[in-house]
């Protein structure tokens, strides 16, 4: 029977859950049956949208369990990352949202404040839960307020060191919180670290399934009476703890632990999350579970366990239906082979993402070249440092989002010490249906600030190729190369380049320079159009690299009447306000408009749809450049009028 015969013929019971209640009701036969209609939801509905399969499979008893013993919202339950909270969305009464998943006027990808009142964090970012959860046990001790806190802490979030961080404070501060830790051994690809090979110690060691029977058999024959169920807990943890060795560094740092639990077993999970919840301090539930459970097509992907594909896919086989293209992240993956061929000194690194970022082509090639840190960009950008002290050159791979995270680690370990380190951002700009969180429009202002970074926008596979190759020859501070999602625009060549800058087009009249940012060339191009026919000539360049402004730039700013720049960035300390500081520094007085993202938090949708909402479509930018130029015309007309009164 397929999953969408499935779907239709065994919802019953999930169409009776309207709220956690309902799902407390239910018996354990009945959960086990809830169990598989979820997963048939999710497969049939996140196949035709696109989003987060392969980790949601994985946490669906894990999260049923967690809203039997706790009352959200009053207790607080935290995910980590965001991306693990499908099944939480579902079962909090929101399922009639998933027909437009991560779409205009859907639900969001991520836990969503707006959407329910069971949701609390939203960026969706790893590593951060437990911070957050530590902040919340606090306020509430000081408050008197008897709630529970948990944080779902899994799919590779405690290879980052802010998990680290916090659980030194957690332990020190003794507040009743539970950690689950979902180890599925992965976060996109196979979880990378030291911490990752000792959970998957357990995984593969021939007493585990023993092991999870003894926990599971003791856990349903003893009475849930709080502390003395935590004592029988702990006692048949040290009596299995020779054999398996579970995770005695969490009870080093002085946090109780309760596992390993079968992440599969609803009553064994349950059982757990009862017993820490009556324990009156920190205390980490380790449920073992397998991402992509129940779904051949994502158990069988061996690359990220069908992670989260960007869009409709084929049930049977989980291929995409879309037909193939080339995608920017493909163009930079070839070159950056291609290079490493060149220069024995070229190394990757990425956090966590070597497939996503395209790093992973450059790894089967090179596997000795090639560093995957986990989920740890910090550790990344001054890892990298290191190896360019070393004598290498190291291009770091992330998402533009991501890099935010690093920006002191940019700053002060790699740029203060002038170390030629390459950061390529995929995702830049606005990415659309992952949603604010994701958006990678900070990067050109945040880290345009940073002395000796140069920046490079690309507009098309030939530049992106060429800007790479120029960004590793640098070899006296670091680089960042920035390009969207998706696939990647036709080539577009230039008439002529001018220092750095390609010119694209050109006019006999040179009334407006229009300065289009990387993948905004196209755009660029059609305004071009669009505003010679109303009678004014547009040039069109590309600055390639847009930080530091080039003095060729200015220089061409200097012979036009109007100065405008687009680009996919916010405005707030971006291209264009570094390009009008550089005119005013050079005493170039052309009046400057700059067209970019609000510094907001934009919804979730497709990228063509909010660029619409931002007013950045060629129909948009073309009004506005020809209102402002015949703005300028009348301003001429009227103070020649005036001239001429006053010489009367």
């Amino acid at each position: 029977m397929s999953v969408e015969e499935g779907t239709a013929n065994h919802g019953r019971l999930l169409g009776t859950v309207r709220g956690p209640q309902d799902v407390k009701r239910m018996t354990a036969e009945q959960l086990d049956i809830l169990a598989a209609e979820i997963r048939d939801f999710l497969i049939a509905k996140v196949s035709r949208t696109g989003g987060h399969v392969g980790p949601n499979l994985g946490v669906v008893e894990l999260t049923l369990a967690m809203h039997r013993v706790f009352d959200s919202p009053r207790d607080r339950l935290l995910f980590d990352t965001g991306h693990q909270a499908y099944v939480h969305k579902i079962v909090t009464g929101r399922q009639e949202g998933f027909d437009k998943l991560r779409q205009r006027g859907g639900l969001s990808g991520y836990p969503s404040q707006a959407e329910s009142e069971h949701d609390l964090i939203e960026n969706s970012h790893a590593s951060t839960a437990l911070s957050y959860a530590d902040g919340l046990a606090k306020a509430y001790a000081l408050r008197g307020e008897k709630r529970s806190v948990v944080a779902v802490v899994g799919d590779g979030a405690l290879t980052g060191g802010m998990c680290w961080e916090a659980l030194n404070n957690i332990a020190t501060a003794g507040n009743p919180l539970v950690i689950v830790v979902n180890d599925n051994g992965r976060s996109y690809s196979p979880t990378i670290g030291g911490l990752a090979d000792h959970l998957s110690s357990l995984r593969l060691n021939p007493s585990y399934e023993k092991v999870l029977d003894t926990v599971k058999d003791a856990l349903g024959s003893t009475p849930l009476v709080g502390r003395p169920m935590y004592e029988v807990l702990h006692a048949v943890k040290k009596g299995i703890k020779d054999a398996v060795a579970p995770q005695a560094m969490f009870e080093d740092l002085g946090i109780k632990y309760v596992g390993p639990v079968d992440g599969h077993d609803v009553t064994a999970v349950e059982s757990a999350l009862r017993a820490a919840k009556n324990f009156g301090g920190p205390v980490i539930v380790h449920a073992v579970t397998r991402k992509g459970y129940g779904y051949r097509a994502a158990e069988e992907d061996e690359a990220d366990r069908l992670h989260g594909p960007g869009g409709a896919f084929d049930i049977e086989t989980g291929k995409l239906l879309a037909a193939p293209s080339v995608k920017w992240t493909h163009v930079f993956a070839d070159e950056l082979v291609s290079i490493a061929d060149e220069r024995p000194d070229v190394v990757g690194i990425t956090a966590a993402m070597a497939e996503p970022t395209g790093i992973a082509t450059l790894a089967r090639k090179y596997p000795n070249r090639v560093y995957d840190v986990g989920i740890a960009e910090q550790h990344a950008a001054t890892s990298a440092a290191g190896l360019a002290m070393g004598g290498l050159h190291p291009v770091v791979a992330v998402y533009a989002t991501f890099l935010n995270r690093a920006f002191d680690q940019v700053l002060l370990d790699v740029a203060m010490h002038k170390l030629p380190v390459t950061f390529v951002l995929d995702r830049a700009g606005i990415t659309g249906p992952d949603g604010p969180s994701h958006y990678g429009i900070w990067d050109m202002s945040v880290f345009g600030t940073v002395p000796g970074l140069r920046i490079a926008a690309p507009r098309d596979s030939a530049t992106l190729r060429e800007e790479l190759r120029e960004a590793i020859a640098v070899d006296d501070g670091p680089t960042i190369l920035r390009f969207p999602t998706g696939t990647v625009a036709a080539d577009l060549p230039a008439v002529r380049r001018v220092g750095p800058v390609d010119v694209l087009a050109e006019s006999a009249r040179t009334d407006v320079l229009l300065v289009a940012v990387g993948s905004f060339a196209g755009l660029g191009m059609e305004v071009a159009t669009r505003v010679a026919e109303q009678g004014y000539g547009v040039t069109v360049v590309d600055p390639r690299w847009v930080r530091p402004v080039t003095a060729e730039l200015v220089e061409l700013a200097a012979g036009h009447r109007l100065v405008v720049t687009v680009e996919d960035g916010v405005r707030v300390g971006g291209v264009g306000s570094a390009l009008a500081q550089a005119m005013r520094d050079a005493d170039v007085r052309v009046p400057v408009k700059d067209l970019g993202v609000p510094a907001d938090w934009h919804p979730h949708g497709t990228r063509a749809q909010i660029l619409a909402d931002l007013g950045l479509t060629a129909q948009d930018v073309a009004r506005d450049v020809t209102g402002w130029i015949s703005g300028l015309d009348a301003q001429s007309v009227e103070t020649a009028a005036d001239e001429a009164t006053a010489k009367n």
